[in-house]
């Protein structure tokens, strides 16, 4: 019977994974079983998929707020801190605020407006535009903010933010101001001590800073890149790509992640005789039409995969190709003439007109995206994805 399925992606229910459990263990065997109960076969070239939360949970990978506090006093001293360019999370960032807030005395919070680095909103673009400020060049101060804006409240979570924040840090008996800058040099008018919050920006605000007078200039990245007290760390990430996990401590971004998915790939070569590709996954990379929000929040789409899944996808534009080179055919002799056309397309395509429409994005970056949207963030329990047929196209 010819295929009518091509792309198929499954959520697998796992066990509540906590710290200690063997996760490479867990991910074959809910896979095996996720095969024999719901009834697919397991092949070459299906992709396991595990977010980074349970790796993380399973490695242990956790820091308190006390933690991130004493490795931001021993890099800033008792020195006043700029914190700039954060997101406006209640999940990813309060928490690392509470303890930056913690480690110093003061922290000048400069928030990038009207929207921060992902898409969230301080105030909706609309109500924006009629001010007439200029984002590139205005700096306001919280005063001149809600004279402009008042007190609104994320439409979303209901969180008038920049209140959340100055409480937050207020709370920690630091003191406090809070200005709207969208040029990471406003910050040095203030503090030439900045620690710079934003994401994939952060390479390049941190060399601007240094280049115009900063002194000690750090990222999310700096912090926790070493364990604190028998903390959690992420030599590479540090504090970028943490959650919230209590009231008084955060999860990190997991660390050591290439082991996890080579053996997680051998161990079910042992078990099938079939070579499955496996990533980690954080945020998938979408943006959300309604909300405006960007969903990478954290550093990477996948920390970690096996070698399968390298590069970026090499697919032609079918609607082009049938539109522009065989509209003359109906039928079988269509197909026949873009099954060919595929069969005998180049390795390389860049550049080449059939691609155009095509997304030209990491394949892990758009694996991730799938993984993420099938998972969910809720209530699933589906921290597992199994996808097939995903690098089939036409002719398979």
């Amino acid at each position: 019977m010819e295929k009518m399925a091509c792309t198929i992606s499954r959520g697998l229910r796992a066990p509540i994974i906590m710290q200690g459990d063997n996760i490479s263990n867990i991910v074959v065997d809910t896979v095996l079983k996720a095969s024999e109960i719901e009834g697919f076969n397991i092949n070459d070239n299906d992709i396991v998929g595990i977010t980074e939360s349970v790796i993380a949970r399973a490695q242990g990978n956790f820091a308190t707020i006390d933690a991130i506090a004493k490795d931001i006093k021993s890099k800033f001293g008792e020195d006043t801190i700029g914190v700039i360019f954060p997101i406006i999370s209640r999940n990813r960032f309060a928490m690392l605020l509470k303890g930056i807030a913690k480690g110093t005395g003061k922290v000048i919070l400069m928030l990038s407006y009207p929207s921060d680095e992902v898409g969230n909103q301080l105030v909706d673009i609309d109500i924006f535009s009629e001010k007439n400020l200029n984002p590139m060049s205005d700096v306001l101060t919280e005063k001149v903010w809600r004279e402009y804006f008042g007190y609104g409240k994320h439409p979303f979570t209901g969180v008038d933010y920049i209140e959340y924040y100055k409480t937050i840090i207020v709370e920690q008996g630091t003191e406090c101001e809070i200005i709207f800058s969208n040029n990471p040099v406003t910050i040095l008018d203030y503090t030439k001590n900045v620690l710079c919050c934003d994401i994939h920006t952060r390479t390049r605000t941190k060399k601007i800073l240094k280049s115009n007078g900063g002194e000690k200039v750090l990222g999310l990245d700096d912090i926790l890149t070493s364990s604190v007290d028998s903390s959690g760390f992420n030599e590479t990430y540090g504090l970028l790509g943490s959650n919230k996990a209590t009231e008084n401590s955060v999860k990190l971004f997991p660390r050591d992640c290439q082991p996890i998915v080579e053996s997680i790939q051998a161990k079910l070569k042992e078990k099938t005789g079939k070579t499955v590709e496996v990533m980690i996954y954080g945020d998938g990379a979408f943006k959300d039409p309604v909300c405006k929000i960007w969903e990478l929040a954290d550093p990477v789409v996948s920390p970690a995969y096996t070698s399968g899944l390298e590069g970026t996808p090499n697919e032609i534009k079918l609607k082009y190709i049938a539109d522009n080179y065989f509209a003359h055919l109906r039928g079988d002799e269509l197909q026949k003439a873009i099954s060919e056309y595929i069969i005998n397309k180049k390795p390389d395509l860049i550049g080449s007109m059939e691609t155009q429409g095509t997304t030209p994005r990491r394949v892990t970056d758009l694996i991730g995206s799938l993984c993420d949207l099938t998972s969910g963030s809720g209530d699933k329990g589906t921290p597992i994805v199994y996808i097939q047929g995903y690098f089939d196209n036409y002719v398979k």
